[in-house]
């Protein structure tokens, strides 16, 4: 059964919807972005009916400033109350809840990695995760990376390269980005701290082709975050937001699987 809820916040009222659910571990759903709880394309509200229909209550909610809530939006890095809000208010109003696992895409998985811990969650399921803060059109190297490599693999991307109608000039320029010494992401370096120090268990859920999740791939392989994921996921789309038919499906099971996991 789904309901409606208004949830209180820095002097401001978020708005929310619990689909309710028996199970003693609950998902606390977080969007990216400035993205509605509805998420794209629905994407959110029918992966909450889903897992609730197999046992798991799930909560989803606008931060402040977004969608149906009040107040300014204070981005991903300022959204720490708004998930504690949100985390007491689950807790208040499922009777049995024991566990919250928090579920974030994108820079929602940014902001479940930062405050997770202070707002009381038990355990993360990271989506896509945004470590790397790009500048505005551009990628980070290892979705530069990976770009050429298939291309270079296709016969298309030959076809283009020896009938000279590549873009030398968008090439060089991706060229330069990949052959520049790449340093840490100041945003993932904050990621993997607050993880070690809040000793939550988390795990990532990565759509292959996405630029996003290829950056956060080789963000996860550093020194600072060994033995902070305990697994990850892939499914193979290449689209940020599980847009793909049969994508929302993979997502499920990938997601319940990491609920399971993160049960034990």
């Amino acid at each position: 059964m789904r309901r409606l809820l208004s949830l209180a916040c820095a002097g401001e009222e978020l708005a929310g919807s619990l689909d309710g659910a028996g199970g003693a571990i609950g998902l606390l759903l977080v969007t990216g972005g400035s993205q509605t709880r509805i998420g794209s394309h629905r994407m959110y509200e029918r992966l909450a009916k889903s897992l609730a229909e197999l046992g798991y209550p799930c909560l989803r909610y606008d931060r402040r400033g977004v969608g149906d809530s009040s107040g300014e939006d204070p981005g991903f890095r300022g959204s720490g109350p708004d998930l504690a809000a949100a985390a007491a208010a689950f807790r208040r109003e499922s009777r049995g809840l024991e566990r919250i696992v928090g579920f974030g895409l994108c820079d929602g998985a940014s902001a479940l990695a930062l405050f997770g811990r202070q707002a009381g969650l038990d355990g993360l399921i990271l989506v896509n995760p945004w470590l790397v803060e790009a500048e505005a059109g551009d990628q980070a190297p290892a979705a530069i990376r990976a770009h050429y490599r298939q291309r270079l693999l296709s016969r298309e991307g030959w076809k283009k390269l020896l009938s000279g109608s590549v873009d030398w000039k968008k090439l060089l320029k991706g060229v330069r980005k990949i052959s520049a010494k790449e340093q840490a992401s100041p945003l993932a370096r904050d990621c993997a701290a607050a993880l070690a120090a809040g000793r939550l268990r988390a795990w990532a859920i990565l759509a292959e082709g996405d630029g996003t999740a290829i950056a956060a791939q080789q963000e996860l392989k550093a020194p600072a975050f060994k033995g902070l994921i305990e697994g990850v996921q892939k499914v193979a789309s290449d689209s940020h937001t599980f847009a793909r038919p049969g994508d929302e499906a993979a997502l499920l099971a990938a997601t319940v699987r990491a609920l399971e996991a993160l049960s034990t």
